[in-house]
């Protein structure tokens, strides 16, 4: 090995690394975690789809996922657009 670099290091630097992503584009854990959340929902739908084809309710969960992402990237690119044209700026820094 000619890294002196220890695994706890290495996890540290992806783990600063991902809460400094997400303080620069905050609408992007919002999706993740939503994604996660309509997909965990639709699993538990399962149990209880009745006559509904599988292929049918796979469909519907996809799509309300990437809807959730979606939304998630827009509300972000509006945020970040807001944030540089029309947010108040200080000339005092």
């Amino acid at each position: 090995m000619a890294s002196n670099k220890t695994l706890s290091s290495y996890d540290d630097e992806n783990e600063s690394k991902f809460m400094r992503k997400a303080k620069e584009s905050p609408f992007v854990p919002i999706g993740m975690a939503g994604c996660a959340a309509v997909v965990a929902f639709g699993l538990w739908r399962l149990k209880s789809r009745g006559d509904t084809k599988m292929s049918v309710h796979l469909i519907h969960m996809r799509v309300g996922a990437q809807g959730f992402i979606v939304g998630a990237m827009t509300l972000g690119v509006i945020y970040s657009m807001y944030k540089q044209y029309l947010a108040p700026k200080e000339d005092g820094k």
